[in-house]
């Protein structure tokens, strides 16, 4: 048994060679396995279910084939694909998760996040977070024209890319005491996120025990995963986007 997590691919047309290393990655190192986690930003951006691009439809059947092979798969919402709905999810084979969520990885109760609501120094972007996520919202901006959305989705991202440009490295990473926090909360020991792209295992403490902090890696120059198999060690593993 064995179970694969994953995150911040970002996919996109631009970047054909992440599509193409995510496919060989199914093929090679999903097929077979108990279970895989998206969390998140597995999509560069993602303005409803109903824009069905050559590339969403070419994911979603991969991922139908792996899911009809056995391999339950998991999607939880990034910064980036938060509009990702249940029509794609039906298409795809997955199931989508909420961000957070505890499941038992082989008898070790797991806290599942993307790690964007960790990052709390940036109180800008918590703002901008909490207005994306309201469903109100959500619905007025998916009842748009999807002409509107996708030009709205590019507006966003320059907006983005502008200021995160002028940010502190660690306004951007998660704010430590938001980790304990949240690990307390859900009463767990260990949690794994992406996000901040800075892969990582990072040893703490929380309920007065030593907890374990697994950070995913982005996808822009290795592919990175965390491997779990019962009894055993979690690894997370990289290689080279292109051999």
């Amino acid at each position: 048994m064995t179970t694969l997590f994953i995150s911040d691919l970002h996919l996109e047309e631009s970047r054909p060679d992440i599509t193409d290393a995510f496919l060989t990655f199914l093929r090679e190192k999903a097929a077979g396995v108990e279970q895989l986690y998206i969390l998140g930003d597995f999509f560069e951006a993602w303005i409803g279910d109903d824009e069905r691009t050559p590339l969403q439809e070419q994911i979603a059947a991969a991922l139908k084939q792996l899911s009809d092979s056995g391999t339950a798969i998991f999607l939880m919402h990034g910064n980036r694909d938060f509009l990702i709905g249940e029509d794609f999810c039906h298409r795809a084979g997955a199931t989508l998760l909420d961000d957070p969520t505890v499941i038992d990885l082989y008898g070790t109760p797991t806290l599942l996040l993307h790690g964007d609501s960790l990052c709390t120094a940036d109180v800008e972007y918590q703002k901008f977070r909490t207005n994306m996520r309201n469903p109100q919202l959500q619905k007025m901006m998916l009842a748009r024209p999807l002409e509107d959305r996708q030009q709205m989705a590019k507006q966003l991202r320059a907006l983005s890319m502008a200021k995160n440009q002028g940010k502190a490295e660690d306004i951007m990473d998660v704010t430590p005491e938001e980790v304990v926090k949240e690990l307390e909360a859900h009463g767990v020991q260990l949690m794994i996120h992406g996000h901040t792209h800075r892969p990582a295992v990072h040893e703490l403490e929380a309920n007065g025990k030593p907890a374990r902090r697994i950070v995913l890696g982005d996808w822009h120059s290795h592919l990175w995963w965390l491997e779990v198999q019962p009894g055993k060690e979690a690894e997370l593993k990289k290689q080279p986007l292109q051999p």
